[in-house]
């Protein structure tokens, strides 16, 4: 299952929040054995919600969106997805029921457009907040508050699957450029995927879908490396 995740949020682009959300979503999807193929941070404009999330639906399995959920005035996430699937924005009755027998609010305590999703949205209700989600086609809308993201994903969370994948990782106390014939050596080797990130050691991942195959490939270069020491 291939995947892409759309952040949004002005604060997001201004470096204002830190977008943990994505990080949290990339785990939890790769644990599912998704493949998280893009990860793009799009600002609280309709047109750019709209376009990003209409080219990502037609070409992975599911889009998850987040952030950008309510009745403010820059929340325009709901109006941008409706756009890219060219429906209409409605009340959900569903949603408002929900947050009457389970929120403890009354009509009259929420705020014009709370209820909104994009007409015949699947109505995903917040456990932790107020504003709902909700999934129209392959595409995950998800409240941009972490507490409340994390919630409402454990509801679908279910409904992303793919192969399992196995990490494995070497640490060499070596330049990355030393390194480069040996790392083309285990990639010829071994059916896994490597990459390598250096910082104050070099750290060497490898990804595959076999767990002998990546322990062998690790164990391999770990016998061929000075190891960095970790303490």
């Amino acid at each position: 299952m291939r995947v892409a995740v759309v952040t949004v949020g002005d604060e997001l682009l201004a470096g204002e929040t830190v977008n943990t959300n994505a990080a949290w979503l990339g785990r939890q999807l790769a644990e599912r054995g998704v493949t998280v193929e893009r990860v793009t941070t799009v600002p609280d404009r309709l047109a750019d919600i709209a376009r990003v999330v209409n080219e990502y639906h037609a070409e992975y399995d599911a889009v998850v969106v987040t952030g950008g959920l309510g009745p403010t005035h820059d929340d325009m996430t709901i109006d941008g997805v409706a756009a890219a699937f060219g429906r209409d924005v409605i009340e959900s009755e569903e949603a408002l029921t929900w947050l009457e027998e389970n929120g403890g609010y009354t009509r009259d305590d929420l705020t014009d457009g709370t209820g909104d999703v994009p007409e015949g949205a699947r109505v995903l209700p917040n456990h932790e907040g107020v504003a709902p989600g909700c999934v129209v086609e392959n595409c995950y809308v998800l409240p941009g508050v972490p507490g409340e993201m994390k919630r409402m994903f454990e509801e679908v969370a279910d409904e992303f699957s793919g192969q399992p994948r196995y990490v494995a990782t070497v640490d060499a106390a070596e330049p990355e450029s030393a390194l480069l014939d040996r790392l083309a050596a285990v990639q010829e080797a071994f059916p896994v995927k490597v990459g390598s990130y250096p910082g104050e050691n070099v750290r060497v991942r490898f990804e595959g879908p076999e767990e002998d195959d990546v322990e062998a490939a690790a164990a391999w270069l770990r016998d061929r490396v000075e190891p960095a020491d970790t303490q």
